[in-house]
């Protein structure tokens, strides 16, 4: 745990093979900042059973998801019981594919702090890997969270106790039917779950930046998507703001006002 954050748990999902690269970047960069982790590898496709797939999934999962994502989906859903067995206030999961866009402990902190007054059982997004963002005419001063109507996928996410324990107990009733951060949207619709948004974000996946390459692709390749990226974060951040987005954060939200929100597949 990580005591400089009040005990903050952060894991990380991963894959026991073929990501080595992957793993010793997350070494580098977490030790540099002093952070505490636990990898997150219980899911991986060697270790499944029908099982273990039954006690998670629909009993069709294998025809809709491929091995490799319903062994993501199953990490992210064991970093929520690694959280519970440890009674961690708040946890962060991370795929293991993070950049950093701003300083992590100084702004985790930040998020912490206003955390902290939000009615328990939420999801908070830390990245903009959608490369969706409030609108500019709901920003406020000194506000960073923003309650959404959706997610914006799962590479970095913090999560309350409340929410590890609402997600494992609708699990017994409603087997998971999708990929994490669609499953996401669904406990999000039916009450499970609120979402935030953290604006500006900290962190967004290398796998969608074009920082972390492909090995079946060309430099060429690999240079086209980084400007296709960096050309619509740019675009998606300072001028669609100004004409859309209005309608996927909540109106009137104040986490400075509690608002209480009434407790599919």
């Amino acid at each position: 745990m990580n005591s400089k954050f009040g005990g903050l748990g952060i894991y990380v999902v991963h894959a026991l093979k073929g990501y080595e690269f992957h793993e010793k970047r997350i070494n580098d960069l977490f030790n540099k900042k002093g952070l505490e982790w636990e990898w997150v590898t219980d899911g991986d496709p060697s270790l499944h059973t029908e099982r273990i797939l039954n006690d998670h999934f629909i009993t069709c999962i294998k025809d809709r998801l491929s091995p490799g994502v319903i062994s993501c989906t199953l990490n992210h859903i064991y970093a929520y019981k690694k959280m519970l067995e440890r009674g961690v206030k708040y946890a962060i999961i991370f795929e293991n594919d993070p950049y950093f866009l701003r300083p992590f402990n100084k702004w985790i902190k930040r998020v912490i702090t206003e955390a902290d007054k939000l009615e328990p059982g939420f999801i908070i997004s830390l990245e903009n890997s959608t490369l969706k963002f409030p609108s500019y005419w709901q920003v406020k001063k000194n506000q960073h969270l923003y309650q959404a109507t959706s997610g914006r996928a799962a590479g970095a996410y913090l999560v309350d106790l409340e929410f590890a324990q609402k997600i494992i107990q609708d699990l017994k009733t409603n087997r998971c039917h999708t990929v994490i951060d669609w499953w996401h949207n669904s406990l999000i619709d039916r009450g499970i779950a609120k979402m935030y948004w953290l604006h500006p974000a900290i962190c967004e996946q290398g796998s969608h930046n074009g920082k972390l390459n492909s090995p079946l692709s060309s430099n060429s390749d690999n240079l086209k998507r980084k400007l296709s990226w960096n050309f619509q974060k740019w675009y998606k951040m300072y001028i669609r703001r100004f004409f859309k987005e209005n309608r996927i954060i909540h109106l009137a939200n104040s986490i400075l006002q509690v608002v209480v929100v009434p407790a599919f597949c």
